[in-house]
């Protein structure tokens, strides 16, 4: 039976988006922010490759919103 207290799309005018979209825009704005962070105090300099590591956090929100705010 399907949970109906989640949304399984988005509806904005006649145009439906899938959560996915959301999820993925809030992840990239904490990871943004997680990088700025990581820049500031200069931890990011500790990382081979900086774009698989922004990729990796952003996976690692993308994985928490859905599991905790908004489920997919």
């Amino acid at each position: 039976m399907l949970n109906e207290n989640y949304p399984h799309e988005i509806s904005i005018g006649d145009v439906y988006f899938t959560p996915f979209l959301a999820i993925f825009l809030l992840s990239f704005l904490a990871t943004l922010s997680t990088v700025i962070v990581l820049n500031k105090i200069k931890l990011s300099g500790y990382f081979y490759v900086p774009q698989y590591t922004f990729l990796a956090i952003m996976v690692l929100y993308a994985l928490l919103i859905d599991k905790y705010l908004i489920r997919f």
